[in-house]
């Protein structure tokens, strides 16, 4: 039986060394854009004035900017936002000015510049102190969560098995950010709790995954420690596969039908089932198999009880 699973086992772990290579690459292009191009941060963040405003006919951005910077508005952001009569239109932090009053400001140059009848979809507004607390507090939230797996983990299994999963979670953060980065997608609210989630999302594969590999370190008396793990690996692999293609086409589903407000929400979770599912397997894996895991430090201790010996001598 044993032979047979050795057998049929996909030996992951023969690849580990050019994943980890793949992993760094990507890595470190993620830091050097987050350093570069930092995040398009949203308006949660860097507070402002947002405004969604609908035209008559398709808009036209070239001319609304041209708009926006004759009537003194040089710093706005516009954008289409949904269809092609929608657009938003971001504006930087005002000092002593109302968010309804900006709002008439911008809807009259608007209806003057284009000759339109254009509709105020709504208005928002965040100060600058509420987006600086918000940005501090989802760093937090995102460095407790990591500290407080790493303590359940290495209870709940071994610290090497703790620092594994931990790497794999900050590599998926960190990737995960580096695609924002690069394609400067807005970094809002909803994306930073699509991060959180995809943090558990990825924890659950790796509990998963190590949970069958402590199992199988007790049960399968000969073989390496790589391959027990690829057996691991295996037997868990429909699991995984299952679990992440229902994922996705609820997310598919949600990018393409959800609408522009959780369009980062879905990109971030997209992309993290993917980058969740192989950091499972090349990231949490490997680190665990490179500080050495072995039988030894997963098979529990033999506690003998007092009196064992006077017990055997008795006929």
């Amino acid at each position: 039986m044993q032979l047979l699973k050795l057998k049929n086992t996909v030996a992951f772990m023969s690849f580990r060394k050019p994943a980890m290579i793949f992993s760094l690459v990507l890595i470190i292009a993620s830091i050097v854009s987050l350093s570069v191009n930092k995040l398009n941060l949203g308006l949660d963040f860097t507070g402002g004035t947002l405004i969604e405003v609908g035209f008559e006919q398709p808009a036209k951005l070239g001319e609304i900017r041209q708009i926006m910077e004759q009537g003194g508005h040089e710093d706005a952001i516009v954008q289409l936002f949904g269809s092609a009569n929608d657009v938003l239109i971001r504006l930087g932090q005002r000092d002593n000015v109302k968010a309804e009053m900006l709002g008439n400001e911008i809807l009259s140059l608007l209806k003057e510049g284009t000759g339109q009848d254009i509709d105020m979809r709504r208005i928002e507004f965040v100060g600058a102190n509420v987006g600086e607390e918000l940005t501090e507090q989802g760093g937090l939230a995102m460095l407790t969560a990591l500290i407080c797996i790493l303590i359940y983990v290495a209870f709940r299994f071994e610290w090497r098995f703790a620092l594994g999963s931990v790497t794999a979670l900050a590599h998926d953060v960190i990737l995960t950010l580096g695609l924002f980065s690069v394609l400067q997608i807005e970094f809002d609210l909803t994306v930073l709790a699509a991060i959180l989630a995809v943090i558990g999302y990825s924890l659950n594969d790796t509990i998963v995954v190590s949970d069958r590999i402590r199992e199988n370190f007790r049960k399968i008396r000969k073989g390496e420690a790589e391959e027990i793990i690829n057996i691991s690996l295996t037997q868990t692999l429909s699991r995984t596969m299952i679990t992440s293609l229902t994922t996705f086409l609820v997310l598919l589903a949600l990018f393409f039908k959800g609408g522009a407000l959780i369009h980062g929400f879905a990109t971030a979770l997209l992309f993290g089932i993917f980058v969740g599912t192989y950091s499972s397997i090349y990231v949490a894996s490997t680190v665990a198999l490179g500080l050495g895991i072995s039988k030894e430090d997963l098979i529990p201790e033999v506690i003998e009880k007092e009196g064992a010996d006077q017990e055997e001598l008795l006929p």
